[in-house]
């Protein structure tokens, strides 16, 4: 069925209709940077070699990474990441970018958030993602995607990535929110993590906003609603908040929502749940927030 979503959306979002008007354009570059958890058994690779929009390049997180950290997917620095993206992907940080995924929306927004740390301006992700597409009709292609290589001026990330020091310090003080976006029988301890050796539950004093709850058939909800999730969650938007998750890639979209929201950029804890909850040295409580 034809998406219901209007075609002028809150930036950074852009409608499937804004996207089709633009495919080919010089300084378009559209990115399918979809992942999915083990328990969604699906293959990102593959999907993308079956089908995805036409001159679409893939964004593997799992590939452009830092590859001496042993938590998953964590972020690369700048000269690997303008080496990946420009050399590889040739994408420049110039380009109007558009970021998807298979989901609808759950990794796109990791993606676009990392863009926009290492400089590029002109970032946004397609409300909806592959599934509104393929559900409208649109052309896609199969194969892989090259693209000449470009120049991505990488700069030096701002100070809004976080590591298990920054949420401790962030919880004994009080000086920012921490806002847990895992579902909530895994916030509560009520259901297994998806990776091996990692306690369940959360950390004492960390609130739980739910991804899903954010979202509806993979569209980002509009910002009065987004409020009231935020609100009924116990999150406070005008104080600070760092997000996580399971492992740094879903709670980027609680730092999308944000944006729209009008927020300054949020601070997002890059090991996330891997790293507290498989550390022995960090408290980990049970029940709800």
């Amino acid at each position: 069925m034809p998406s219901t979503a209007p075609a002028v959306l809150p930036l950074p979002l852009v409608s499937t209709e804004w996207l089709a008007a633009r495919l080919g354009e010089p300084g378009v570059s559209v990115v399918d940077g979809s992942f999915y958890l083990p328990a969604m058994k699906r293959d990102a690779a593959q999907e993308y070699a079956v089908a995805h929009i036409p001159g679409a390049v893939r964004f593997d997180v799992d590939e452009i990474c830092d590859h001496t950290n042993p938590l998953p997917h964590m972020l690369p620095g700048p000269e690997q990441f303008s080496a990946a993206v420009g050399g590889t992907l040739g994408i420049s940080d110039r380009d109007t970018i558009v970021v998807y995924d298979g989901h609808g929306m759950f990794s796109s927004p990791r993606v676009w958030w990392t863009f926009r740390l290492f400089g590029a301006e002109n970032v946004f992700v397609l409300q909806g993602g592959f599934p509104c597409w393929k559900a409208e009709g649109r052309p896609t292609a199969g194969g892989p995607v090259s693209r000449p290589p470009k120049h991505f001026a990488a700069r030096q990330p701002p100070a809004i990535v976080a590591d298990a020091a920054t949420v401790q310090a962030a919880l004994a003080s009080g000086s920012a929110q921490v806002v847990d976006v895992r579902p909530a029988n895994r916030f509560r301890g009520e259901a297994p993590e998806p990776r091996p050796g990692i306690r369940t539950g959360h950390a004492p004093g960390s609130l739980n906003v739910p991804q899903s709850n954010l979202l509806e058939n993979g569209h980002l909800l509009p910002p009065d609603r987004l409020r009231e999730v935020l609100a009924a969650g116990g999150v406070d938007i005008d104080k600070p908040i760092i997000v996580q998750c399971g492992s740094g890639v879903s709670s980027a979209t609680l730092c999308l929502a944000l944006h729209i929201l009008g927020k300054p950029p949020v601070t997002l804890y890059d090991g996330s749940w891997t790293d507290w909850g498989g550390r022995s040295d960090l408290p980990v409580v049970t029940g709800p927030a």
